[in-house]
């Protein structure tokens, strides 16, 4: 298992345990993923969720990219294993606090973008390779787009592995909410998922859906496009490939 679950008072803790790995994504993590949240749904007990990482050094660095997804071969169609990682994407409208402590990139947008709010480390950095790597950020962007200022967004997004968003800096524009001590951000997220869990549960799941009703419209139009602006701006797999190989693990530091 590459998701762990624990429950207590209300709250429920899930983890990405592959910090060998900083908890990249893999098919059998996204398919756990999508389980655990489907699972939390029929779950009375639990009222709240924060979802974290394992090991310290990152929350998730994104799909694994050692895996090979498959593609079906017609142009028209592409496969996505991480668009069902999320707790909305499974319908799960329990709230959510994520718990960053470490690196968060890439892929792991897909968790923060559909997390209620964030708490953050100090030592935490949020970054997006994947133009450096001949993709096109498009789901990625598009969640982060309605969590912080597009300006910031998109020199996040635009200048891929060369740009670093601090914690620091990602409190200041909004992004995070609260800021703790390395290796910390789990407790806190806890006791403020405590807070919410005490609340009564319909109310507070009404006003979950109330707060993303705000933003749903908008989001699902540029959802829409996202397909198709991949099909035509990423470079084939093989120079994907090519490039992540040759990256300088160094760079933007």
């Amino acid at each position: 298992m590459t998701v762990r679950t624990e429950i207590a008072d209300g709250v429920a803790l899930v983890t990405l345990d592959r910090p060998e790995r900083h908890n990249a994504i893999d098919l059998d993590t996204a398919a756990e993923l999508a389980a655990t949240w489907r699972a939390l749904r029929f779950d009375g007990s639990v009222r709240a969720v924060v979802i974290t990482g394992a090991g310290g050094r990152a929350f998730c660095t994104g799909i694994d990219r050692s895996v090979e997804v498959p593609q079906p071969p017609s142009p028209y169609s592409l496969d996505d294993p991480l668009l069902a990682i999320g707790p909305k994407a499974n319908d799960l409208w329990k709230p959510v606090v994520a718990a960053v402590d470490g690196m968060a990139c890439g892929g792991a947008f897909y968790l923060l973008g559909e997390a209620e709010f964030l708490i953050a480390s100090e030592n935490s950095t949020f970054f997006d390779p994947h133009t450096t790597y001949g993709m096109v950020s498009a789901y990625e962007s598009i969640l982060m787009a309605q969590r912080m200022p597009l300006g910031e967004i998109a020199r996040l997004s635009l200048m891929g592995t060369a740009e670093r968003l601090g914690a620091r800096r990602a409190y200041e524009t909004g992004l995070v909410s609260e800021l703790t001590a390395p290796g910390a951000a789990a407790e806190v997220a806890l006791r403020r998922a405590a807070v919410v869990a005490a609340q009564p549960t319909e109310a507070v799941q009404g006003t979950v859906r109330a707060l993303w009703a705000a933003k749903e419209a908008a989001r699902a139009q540029a959802l829409a496009h996202a397909p198709q602006l991949i099909a035509l701006g990423n470079l084939p797999p093989d120079r994907q490939a090519e490039l992540f190989a040759a990256r300088k693990r160094d760079a933007g530091r």
